[in-house]
């Protein structure tokens, strides 16, 4: 085997693939194109031929393209669309993966929409960068051994879950190395705003997708002595006095428009237990903090706090909440734009509590716009978490739903990450490393999308922040099933 490359390209017919051929084959280290498809491609070009596959990412497509290739790389485009490599971009990525004895290479690059040409930096990869829907970009470099290791090791076959199963056990044995240069071009194929995709995992026409996803992941769970069993500590109730049985937190900083409708929410609730609202207003001063006092004037069931402390973000703000002298036996979250559905929504969630005794529940909500008029996806009820095996899954996923519950004096002993982003996500997978988590699957809370809202309409490099911190926090929480493991064996 001489150091070469063995190019696989989807093909839909589309008149960009000819160009990405000819690109490509500007390239001394491309050997031979393989055209992915259930079709022949009708394309006649010097070192070009067809592979039939079932799907582009099912399993038996990536044990067909192991098979074929007989090159040292495989360079594979994860996304039917145009690719521009740049100069020598080949080349550095044949280079880093030589020099770094890497399974997979991946690279920054730029997209093109129209007559703009927009950066598009990735994220390093890391222990914890286990979620499905990962950027690596379009286009992989894959070592062959690796890969076909990978094939080897399959213990079944998905029509989904192929590529995610194969990057998995790739990343049980070689490093994935991220080139931050920006080595191709290629031309935008999901040009929606950041709120409208971080969804889609949990629409209900990809559940068959997400039901292979949870496969893939819980044997790589298994395979790196991460996977726990559905086996949870019992919450001991403390033998003390608490100022009310529940209190809502809602952290806020200038929310002038919605945070009335949040108050009033909470303040309608119809329960049998004793209640408080507690609103932590993050030197607010777009009105906000005039229109709290308003209300808590009238209504002493609102504790109105402004903490000392002037660098806070949410995760702070809730660790005020918690570690208050008004706060209650359970602490229930609302967000400061959003409202609960109905005046039952504490009732339900106390409910669960009382009967499961549990140290966290998680309610379903329904997505609206500010009207609340219901937008896509619709209702969001996170089914992929399960008794049997939530927790785990739970570290796949980016998010565990809403309104989020917790056992007061857990949630204390825990501590909330002061960060404004994932921190609700970090406690919950720390709890359910020890704790069953109750759940609502019927909707109880509104959540409403609006110009607005913080997650609405992010740039590149913060949506890169973002996932960066939620999977250094599945690293973190990767790590300690690992030693919780060890410590039982």
């Amino acid at each position: 085997m001489s150091n070469n490359v063995t190019c696989f390209l989807p093909n839909h017919g589309g008149k960009h693939t000819e160009k990405t051929i000819d690109a490509l084959l500007a390239s001394d280290k491309i050997t031979e194109i393989v055209l992915l498809g259930d079709q022949p491609s009708g394309i006649s070009k010097e070192r070009t031929t067809d592979l039939q596959v079932d799907a582009l990412k099912s399993s038996k497509a990536f044990r067909a393209i192991s098979e074929h290739a007989q090159s040292d790389y495989i360079l594979y485009l994860l996304t039917d669309t145009l690719i521009d490599p740049g100069q020598f971009c080949i080349d550095r990525m044949v280079q880093v993966a030589d020099d770094t004895g890497a399974g997979i290479v991946y690279s920054d690059y730029r997209e093109i929409e129209g007559d703009k040409t927009t950066a598009h930096p990735v994220t390093d990869y890391q222990f914890g960068s286990v979620r499905d829907d990962f950027d690596f970009g379009p286009l992989v470099l894959i070592r062959s051994k690796a890969l076909s290791e990978a094939v080897a090791s399959f213990e079944k076959d998905f029509s989904f879950a192929g590529w995610y199963d194969t990057r998995l056990r790739i990343s049980q044995n070689y490093e994935l190395s991220r080139i931050s240069e920006f080595l191709y071009n290629t031309v935008a194929t999901d040009t929606r705003k950041s709120g409208e995709k971080m969804f889609d995992y949990v629409d209900p026409k990809n559940r068959d997708v997400q039901i292979e996803m949870e496969e893939a992941f819980t044997s790589h769970l298994k395979a790196i002595g991460a996977y726990l069993k559905p086996e949870f500590k019992d919450v001991r109730e403390e033998d003390r006095q608490w100022p009310v049985e529940a209190s809502v937190v809602i952290p806020v900083m200038n929310r002038a428009r919605t945070i009335r409708d949040a108050v009033e929410s909470v303040l309608k609730q119809q329960t049998d237990y004793e209640f408080n609202l507690i609103v932590v207003d993050n030197y607010s001063t777009d009105g906000t903090t005039e229109i709290l006092e308003e209300i808590a004037a009238k209504d002493k069931r609102l504790k109105h706090i402004i903490p000392q402390r002037k660098d806070l973000g949410i995760g702070g703000c809730w660790n005020e909440a918690v570690h208050s002298e008004y706060c209650g036996k359970y602490a229930i979250q609302l967000d400061s734009d959003d409202i609960y559905k109905d005046e039952t929504t504490i009732t339900r969630i106390l409910e669960v509590f009382h009967k499961e005794k549990c140290a966290m529940v998680v309610g379903s909500y329904q997505m609206t716009d500010i009207d609340l008029n219901e937008i896509p996806p619709g209702i969001v009820d996170h089914r992929e978490w399960t008794p049997e095996n939530g927790r785990n899954n739970a570290i796949r996923i980016n998010g565990l739903g809403a309104p989020r519950a917790f056992y007061t004096p857990v949630l204390r002993q825990i501590k909330i990450p002061n960060v404004s982003y994932g921190e609700d996500y970090a406690v919950g997978l720390a709890i359910s490393r020890t704790y069953q988590i109750g759940r609502i699957y019927d909707p109880i809370y509104c959540v409403r999308r609006w110009d607005d809202n913080t997650d609405a309409s992010l740039d590149i490099p913060r949506q890169n922040a973002h996932n960066a911190y939620k999977d250094k926090v599945r690293t973190f929480e990767l790590k300690a099933r690992q030693q919780k493991n060890a410590q039982n064996v």
